[in-house]
């Protein structure tokens, strides 16, 4: 009998949370890499297919958030900084 192979990739989303951007970001890349290599059996690209969609969700959460947190400096009348407003994201 074949011993089961053991996972290398945390298993709950609560792991994934608690990553960072670039962290998130180089897990997912080398996701992608394995599936496009074909590298793995089916079940476990199924696996690490869910694993990647909850990154990537992770990252965009990441990313709106820090967008949300920029500002833009505003100029007054005379060309000096004024203020600031929140940088218009499209």
């Amino acid at each position: 009998m074949k011993p089961e192979k053991e996972a290398t990739l945390p298993a709950t989303d609560a792991d994934i949370a608690k990553l960072s951007f670039e962290d998130a970001l180089k897990e997912l890349e080398q996701i992608v890499d394995q599936l496009e290599k074909g590298t793995v059996g089916l079940e476990e690209s199924i696996a690490i297919y869910a694993r990647g969609e909850a990154l990537k969700t992770h990252c965009n959460d990441l990313l709106r958030s820090a967008e949300q947190r920029i500002e833009k400096i505003t100029l007054g009348t005379d060309g000096r900084p004024s203020g600031t407003e929140p940088l218009d994201v499209e």
